[in-house]
C-alpha cells in the first residue's frame, strides 16, 4: 500500500462507537427511536482494497429489531398525519443533505464496498440525493386524485393511497446507499415508518445516512436502521409480526428463506434479485458501440444484477466481436478504487472472491476456454479477480446457468434471429436484456420478445425513475419506481360517496 492508502484506513481505536473513515466519523451503533443504541457485541468490517478492519460495528440481535420495530410503530401515527407536502418538504431536506455530504459519503463507501471513488463523487452519491428528491416531487403531485363520479349513479368515489405501516429494507453491499435510498424514498414519501438492515459487508454509509435525516428534521422513530448479520438481525426483522411491508434486494437463496418467514404474517414482499442478463449483437449492429456496451459489464468489478453476463453474438460478426472486446478489456484498469485512472476494483469480499474464483475454477474444468483472465489478479492479490472472457461453456454449465455476480462473462454465437432470442430467454432469471442492432424493426421485435423487466436497445443502464423496474423469474416480485412504488407502500382504498353526501338508494354490486 501506498502511504497515502495508509492515511485513509481506518483509525479504530474507539471501537465502542466511532470509527474513523476516510477522516469521516462514523458512529457504529444502531439508530432506534432517534438515539445512538448500542449492542453488547460487535463484528468486524472488512475494507476489500486490503482486506484491513475498518470499523467495529454493533451486531444487531431479535432484541434491537424489537426494539426499531416498536419505535417505528410509535412514530407511525404522526409521521402518517403529515400531509404528503410536510413530509416531501422533510425529504427535499434530506436530500439537500446529502448533496452537502456526497464527498464523505463517496469516501466512506469506497472503503467499505470497494467500488469506484470517482463512480460515488460523480454518479451514485449525486443519484441517492436525486432518489429523495425524486420520490418527494412524485409523492406531491401524483398521490392526490380527483373524486370520479360513478357512471349512471350519481356517486363520487375517491381514490386514496394509504400508508401502509411500518415498511422492513433489507439492503444489498453492491450499492449500497443508493439502493437502499431506492426504497427508503418512496416508502417515506407515502407516509410509512422505515427499520432498514444494512449489509453486513457494507453497512457504513446507512449509519451517516441516518445522522442527515436526525439533521433534516426526520421525526424520532420514523427512520431505524439496526445492524448485524442476516442471520441474527435479518432474520427476526423478516419474521417480525409488527412488519406491513419487506422489501430486499439480495441472493435468490436469501429470498426464499425471507418468503417463508413473511409468509406466516402474509406480508407483501417487493424482491430484486439476481440476473443472468444477455447482451445480443446482431449482425446490423454498430459493432463500435457494441464492444463498449460489452466492456461496460466489467464496471464495479461485475458486481451489479443487471450486467449483460452473457453475449450471445452473431456468427458473422464473433471473430472481430471477440478480438475487440478482449483487446478493449486488456486496457482497463485494475486498482485501489481511490485512484482515478482506476477502471476494475476489488470483490467484495474474502468469501465472495472465493465464490467467484469456484465459479470460474469449475468452468474451467468443464471445458470452457479463457480469452482473457481466468483467475485472481497475481499481480496485485487480495480481492482482485482479472475481468474475465470465456468461450466455449456448454450451453447448461454452471457458468451459463448461475448468476456469478463478478467480472466475468461469456460469449456464444447465433445464426438466426429466433436462436438468438431462445438463447436470451433460455434461463430461470429474467430481470435485463440488452440489445445492439440497426435496425428499428428489429428491435421492436425482438424487445417484445425477451423475457426480461428491463430491455435497453443500443444503450445500457439508463434508468428513469418514473418508470417500472424489476424482474421476472428468479429476478424477483413486483415492480417499483414512480407509481409503482407508491402501490407497493401503500394500501389503496376506495371511497365512495352517496349523492349529496346522504343516504344510498342501494343497488347492484360489482363483488
Amino acid at each position: 500500500m501506498t502511504d497515502a492508502a495508509d492515511n485513509n484506513i481506518a483509525d479504530i481505536a474507539d471501537i465502542a462507537d466511532i470509527a474513523v473513515v476516510a477522516g469521516v466519523e462514523v458512529d457504529t451503533r444502531h439508530w432506534i427511536g432517534g438515539r445512538r443504541v448500542a449492542s453488547a457485541t460487535t463484528f468486524t468490517d472488512y475494507s476489500p482494497i486490503d482486506e484491513s478492519p475498518i470499523a467495529e460495528i454493533h451486531a444487531g440481535t431479535a432484541t434491537e429489531v424489537d426494539a426499531a420495530v416498536a419505535a417505528a410503530r410509535a412514530a407511525f401515527p404522526a409521521w402518517a398525519a403529515l400531509s404528503v407536502k410536510e413530509r416531501s418538504d422533510i425529504l427535499r431536506a434530506v436530500a439537500d443533505g446529502i448533496e452537502a455530504r456526497v464527498e464523505e459519503l463517496a469516501q466512506v463507501e469506497t472503503l467499505d464496498n470497494g467500488s469506484l471513488l470517482r463512480s460515488h463523487r460523480r454518479g451514485v452519491m449525486p443519484r441517492v440525493a436525486m432518489n429523495f428528491r425524486a420520490f418527494a416531487d412524485y409523492a406531491e403531485h401524483q398521490l392526490g386524485h380527483p373524486d370520479m363520479e360513478v357512471p349512471g349513479r350519481g356517486h363520487r368515489q375517491r381514490i386514496t393511497y394509504d400508508p401502509a405501516g411500518v415498511v422492513a429494507i433489507i439492503t444489498p453491499w453492491n450499492a449500497p446507499l443508493m439502493l437502499a435510498s431506492w426504497r427508503i424514498g418512496p416508502a417515506l414519501a407515502a407516509g410509512n415508518t422505515v427499520v432498514v438492515k444494512p449489509p453486513e459487508w457494507a453497512p457504513l454509509t446507512a449509519s451517516l445516512l441516518a445522522d442527515i435525516m436526525h439533521e433534516a428534521g426526520v421525526p424520532a422513530g420514523v427512520f431505524n436502521v439496526v445492524q448485524g448479520t442476516g442471520l441474527e438481525a435479518g432474520a427476526p426483522l423478516t419474521a417480525h409480526p409488527d412488519i406491513n411491508r419487506l422489501a430486499f434486494t439480495g441472493s435468490v437463496p436469501t429470498a426464499g428463506v425471507i418468503s417463508k418467514a413473511a409468509a406466516a404474517n402474509i406480508v407483501p414482499l417487493s424482491y430484486e434479485l439476481g440476473g443472468k442478463s444477455p447482451l445480443l449483437v446482431f449482425e446490423d449492429a454498430d459493432l463500435d458501440l457494441a464492444v463498449d456496451l460489452a466492456v461496460e459489464q466489467f464496471d464495479n468489478a461485475g458486481q451489479v444484477c443487471l450486467k449483460a453476463a452473457r453475449m450471445i453474438v452473431h456468427s458473422s460478426l464473433a471473430d472481430e466481436f471477440t478480438e475487440r472486446v478482449v483487446a478493449k478489456a486488456k486496457t482497463l484498469v485494475q486498482g485501489d478504487p481511490r485512484d482515478e485512472a482506476t477502471d476494475v476494483s476489488a470483490l467484495v469480499s474474502r468469501r465472495h472472491f472465493e465464490q467467484i474464483s469456484g465459479f470460474v475454477e469449475r468452468a474451467l474444468a468443464d471445458g470452457a476456454r479463457p480469452l482473457l483472465g481466468g483467475g485472481p489478479n497475481t499481480e496485485l492479490g487480495g480481492l482482485y479477480f482479472s475481468p474475465t472472457i470465456l468461450v466455449d461453456a456448454d450451453p447448461t454449465a454452471e457458468i451459463m446457468t448461475e448468476e456469478v455476480f463478478g467480472p466475468v462473462v461469456t460469449i456464444e454465437t447465433f445464426e438466426t434471429e429466433e436462436e438468438a432470442v431462445a438463447k436470451a430467454n433460455d434461463t430461470r432469471f429474467g430481470l435485463a436484456a440488452t440489445l445492439a442492432t440497426g435496425s428499428p424493426e428489429r428491435a421492436e421485435r425482438v424487445s417484445k420478445q425477451l423475457r426480461a423487466g428491463t430491455v435497453w436497445v443500443n444503450c445500457f443502464f439508463v434508468r428513469d425513475l418514473n418508470a417500472p423496474f424489476g424482474g421476472s423469474g428468479r429476478s424477483g416480485i413486483g415492480r417499483e419506481g414512480g407509481i409503482w412504488s407508491f402501490d407497493f407502500y401503500t394500501d389503496i382504498k376506495n371511497s365512495v360517496f352517496a349523492p349529496d353526501g346522504w343516504g344510498d338508494e342501494g343497488g347492484e354490486s360489482d363483488g
